[in-house]
């Protein structure tokens, strides 16, 4: 992937979600137009490239980012060794709606409008975690994700669902035709011709990227978003 030229100034925060506080990355570029939270996939971290990659993307397009662990540092070291946690969204969802309800609070983003962007388990963390924040999430963005985990809450999101799939991915573009077609909201399905899961292909990542800013900034940029079904 080809380096981003510019990043907003990222400052580490910790996000206190219920009980527990978890390390992020907040940045804020000048009269930022929305702000976007990562939700992360399976055994990866607010460190992952290819998320910050498409984090400094978006910066440079006007959004804010949050970048930040799902998991305490306790619980990655136990999840290291029963991989069970990652799969667990009913908690990275409400670790989510924790950080969303925390941006909320806060003076320099309480303003902004939200969007998620989820990588694979942290895709179905994403759309649970919209069911339960519906007036506050305004559209998201799934890249190779697995949208299918997030079950029976895939016929309650609100917020216009755009999902990323690989073109050489078979299992998770089936997984989401199979869930695009359970969403009711302004949806749609891209595939990235020649890419594998994880996007590593030249130019690949550049196009998750561009298509991400296209979606954010048509439903973070209006006051009034479009959620009709397409």
């Amino acid at each position: 992937m080809s380096p981003v030229r510019w990043e907003a100034p990222e400052q580490p925060v910790h996000v206190i979600a219920g009980a527990v506080s978890l390390e992020g990355n907040l940045s804020i570029p000048d009269s930022a137009q929305g702000i976007i939270l990562f939700a992360h996939g399976s055994g990866s971290s607010r460190h992952s490239p290819r998320n910050r990659y498409v984090a400094q993307a978006l910066q440079q397009a006007g959004f804010a980012t949050l970048l930040f662990d799902l998991l305490t540092p306790k619980e990655e070291t136990v999840d290291l060794q029963t991989r069970h946690l990652r799969f667990n969204i009913n908690l990275l969802a409400e670790r989510l709606v924790g950080a969303t309800d925390w941006l909320a609070a806060r003076p320099d983003t309480q303003s902004l409008r939200m969007g998620y962007f989820g990588a694979s388990t942290g895709a179905a963390a994403a759309l649970v975690a919209a069911t339960q924040r519906p007036h506050a999430v305004r559209a998201i963005v799934s890249r190779g994700g697995r949208p299918d985990l997030a079950g029976s809450a895939l016929a309650e999101v609100q917020a216009p669902t755009l999902l990323i799939v690989g073109g050489n991915d078979p299992l998770v573009l089936d997984l989401n035709r199979q869930a695009l077609a359970k969403l009711r909201v302004a949806k749609k399905l891209e595939i990235v011709p020649g890419a594998t899961h994880l996007f590593e292909e030249p130019g690949a990542l550049e196009q998750v990227a561009s298509l991400a800013q296209e979606w954010f900034m048509h439903y973070l940029s209006s006051p009034d978003q479009q959620v009709s079904a397409q």
